[in-house]
């Protein structure tokens, strides 16, 4: 009975090992999307994944059929949600002008590619929400890439008209956005990678 335990612990550790070889780079990327940090010197982004990676090696053997990324990403998310008041204050990163949940936004659907009616069922939000989310998060960034005499990222103008231009700018500057942050993720990759093994 030992020795079956014993191998049983041991091939879990050996899978669990090889996920986290694979997957630890970029997971570690999408939490310091979140928050907010500069990529490379991310403790609180190192933070938040190892207690995720921790909770899916507590869930490694319920998980048979199950995508282990996508568990990992899934609680990486929620447990962020749930504690997004922590990351408020700018960090110098990315993404950190923009509210932790716009965020949480770009980093699900720009850099993972989440589908927007998955989104909004993971986190308990309406599809419209997740949308204005993430469109108003793509339009700080851009407005902020495109005017960098303007450090808040705020996009210019609050009438109809400023909005609509700021959307508008979103919607074409999408493939740029998402190329950029899929860059700097592939960038560091194996850096980070070792930070988190």
């Amino acid at each position: 009975m030992g020795e079956r335990r014993n191998r049983e612990e041991h091939r879990r550790a050996r899978e669990f090992e090889a996920f986290v070889a694979g997957a630890a780079g970029r997971l570690l990327h999408a939490a310091t999307l979140l928050t907010g940090e500069v990529f490379g010197a991310a403790p609180a982004a190192q933070q938040l994944l190892v207690d995720a990676l921790a909770r899916t090696y507590a869930d490694w053997d319920r998980l048979r059929g199950e995508d282990p990324y996508e568990h990992t990403r899934h609680d990486l998310a929620c447990h962020f949600a749930h504690a997004a008041w922590r990351y408020r204050r700018p960090r110098g990163g990315l993404l950190d002008a923009l509210s932790p949940q716009e965020r949480l936004m770009l980093m699900l659907r720009m850099y993972e590619g989440v589908a927007e009616e998955q989104v909004a069922a993971a986190l308990g939000l309406p599809v419209e929400r997740v949308r204005e989310l993430c469109t108003r998060g793509m339009a700080s960034v851009l407005s902020r890439a495109s005017n960098p005499a303007n450090p808040s990222g705020a996009p210019g103008g609050d009438g109809a008209g400023g909005q609509g231009g700021a959307v508008h700018a979103a919607e074409h500057g999408l493939s740029r956005l998402v190329t950029g942050i899929r860059h700097l993720g592939r960038a560091g990759a194996g850096r980070d990678k070792e930070g988190v093994a």
